[in-house]
């Protein structure tokens, strides 16, 4: 098999409010291709939500001609809510997640105390294992586990593409926090070596960018560039200084805005409440659990 057709066509979609990348992957041979890390529009200040990030993802697919064959998350996100469940309606294409994040449903689960929810990841239509591998047309993919930013994170790895959303940053901005519900810095270093150990021309497709000192969104680096100038990795040669700079990073860092909205749609597949008898939905707050 050619270089060339171990190189997916890849487009990211930033969007600004909650600083994500969204991802359209696709096979150019064969027209197949994957969505990963998804956003549903949401206002956490007036509560509506919205559509228009993931349309913009299908309008992408339709003026291409590409035909969804996945539609992927690679954790339950804190920061945003997962459009999978959206997407999953208006095409039929499965969603896919790894497969701890029955962990996650089990943590959150008593947060929020769901004694009915069923934490088993049945919300989604495939859970990932580790080193579990796939195909997107033609292209081979697998999954790496990635933990420390969350206990269920993965890194997608598509041909010559991995998508590491919150484990590796853009170089200028380092890599993730590690001190979520059931999150660990140690594991993180772990998870990066491993993602590190890829071939040097991999490129990396973080899944968040903030823009350090007012520059544009970024998302696209390379192993070799990580190495590099990564400004957490390259500063830290022993897992014992990566875990001290990461944790006293941490400490300065408040709780996203959005966590405790997003964590129980992001447990549900993208599932927003049932509506309530008078038709509307709500969100569930446990005070104090962070």
């Amino acid at each position: 098999m050619g270089t060339s057709s171990l190189k997916p066509q890849v487009n990211g979609f930033y969007d600004r409010p909650s600083g994500s990348i969204q991802y359209v992957v696709a096979d150019p041979a064969s027209r197949q291709c994957a969505i990963i890390d998804p956003v549903l529009d949401f206002d956490g200040k007036s509560g509506a939500t919205g559509t228009a990030n993931a349309d913009a993802l299908l309008n992408l697919l339709h003026v291409q001609g590409l035909s969804l064959q996945w539609i992927l998350d690679t954790h339950p996100h804190a920061d945003h809510l997962t459009a999978a469940h959206y997407l999953k309606q208006k095409t039929g294409a499965p969603t896919a997640i790894g497969e701890k994040v029955i962990e996650i449903q089990k943590l959150w689960k008593a947060i929020y105390n769901w004694p009915n929810f069923a934490a088993d990841g049945s919300q989604w239509d495939r859970l990932f294992a580790d080193g579990e591998e796939f195909v997107i047309g033609s292209i081979p993919a697998r999954v790496l586990f990635s933990p420390g930013h969350t206990l269920a994170s993965i890194t997608y790895v598509i041909g010559d593409a991995a998508f590491t959303h919150d484990t590796i940053f853009m170089p200028d901005s380092g890599t993730a926090r590690s001190d979520f519900p059931g999150g660990s810095a140690t594991q993180l270093w772990q998870s990066i070596q491993a993602i590190l150990a890829l071939p040097d021309e991999t490129r990396l497709f973080t899944g968040h960018d903030y823009m350090p000192d007012g520059r544009a969104p970024l998302w696209e680096s390379t192993v070799r560039e990580q190495k590099a100038t990564n400004s957490h990795i390259s500063k830290c040669r022993t897992e014992a200084e990566f875990v001290a700079l990461r944790e006293a990073r941490d400490r300065t860092l408040p709780m996203p805005r959005l966590i405790l909205h997003a964590l129980q749609v992001n447990i549900n597949g993208g599932r927003l409440p049932e509506p309530e008898a008078n038709g509307r939905r709500y969100l569930k707050f446990p005070l104090d659990a962070l």
